[in-house]
């Protein structure tokens, strides 16, 4: 007997179903997960019970191992790493494949690090997934960002030193990116860049060439409430100096308010360079 309200399955179709009758097509659903920065007791709850409750994990390079370990021992986990220059799937072809495994009837979770619609793409998986007709659904994640701060007791946003705070990523897929230079340089303005390491000297010229002084102070992050998190406070005119000789996942954080980043075992402060390298 069919299941109720089960529609049938259109022809030359591949349906695969857990035990159902041959003529009954079953959906499953698409949940994009935030995993949060790494620590894996930053994970949400709600995001605990969905890698649990899953059939199969589609997971970012960025998701910590302790975090996978948490999901069930019997989901299946595929890795879509993307790295700069370095696909291990193209967005489209990630699309696809969660639209697939649901199609065959199974609970998807796409686990993401940080936050989903943080610079994460998750937009454009939600969006292929509601064109499919998959239910898709979203659990937040502790973004990059506030780890970093709150780890460096440095405020993203404060009464006396930072009204704003705006994240914005610097890398576009095509050349620099394309953002508001004048708002960005307002004074007691947080601005957080995440993928910056590689156009940091680009990013302090414009911000300085807008009006934002070199002096502002600046936080570098790597590796966000990690094990191996290292910090360095340094100033804006001193970013690229700083980011050159830097690798891995990392935040640049600039305004006033990173004045007030502590001092920790993984901190370091940056040398103050000439003022000559610094170009005030």
């Amino acid at each position: 007997m069919s299941r109720q309200g089960a529609s049938p399955a259109k022809p030359g179709r591949l349906v695969v179903l857990r035990g159902g009758p041959s003529n009954t097509r079953v959906t499953g659903r698409v949940v994009l997960v935030g995993a949060g920065p790494g620590d894996p007791e930053l994970l949400t709850i709600k995001a605990l019970k969905a890698l649990q409750a899953a059939d199969v994990i589609v997971h970012d390079g960025l998701v910590s191992p302790e975090i996978l370990d948490l999901a069930s021992s019997a989901a299946r986990r595929i890795d879509v790493a993307k790295r700069k220059s370095r696909h291990t799937l193209p967005q489209d072809e990630i699309n696809r494949l969660l639209v697939a495994l649901a199609q065959e009837g199974l609970s998807v979770v796409r686990l993401k690090g940080g936050d989903p619609f943080i610079f994460g793409r998750g937009g454009e998986e939600l969006e292929a997934c509601r064109a499919a007709g998959v239910e898709c659904a979203v659990i937040p994640g502790v973004t990059a960002a506030l780890a970093a701060g709150a780890s460096a007791g440095a405020p993203l946003t404060h009464r006396g030193a930072a009204q704003a705070v705006t994240f914005v990523t610097g890398h576009a897929a095509h050349g620099e990116p394309d953002l508001d230079w004048a708002a960005l340089a307002r004074p007691n303005h947080t601005v957080v860049i995440y993928m910056g390491l590689s156009t940091a000297g680009v990013i302090a010229d414009r911000l300085t060439g807008a009006g934002r002084s070199a002096a502002t102070p600046a936080l570098v992050v790597v590796n966000a409430s990690r094990a191996d998190e290292q910090r360095i406070v340094t100033t804006l005119g001193q970013l690229p100096a700083v980011a050159a000789g830097l690798a891995g996942p990392a935040l640049l954080m600039v305004g006033e308010a990173m004045a007030l980043a502590a001092a920790g075992a993984s901190e370091i402060v940056q040398p103050l360079l000439s003022s000559r390298s610094v170009g005030a």
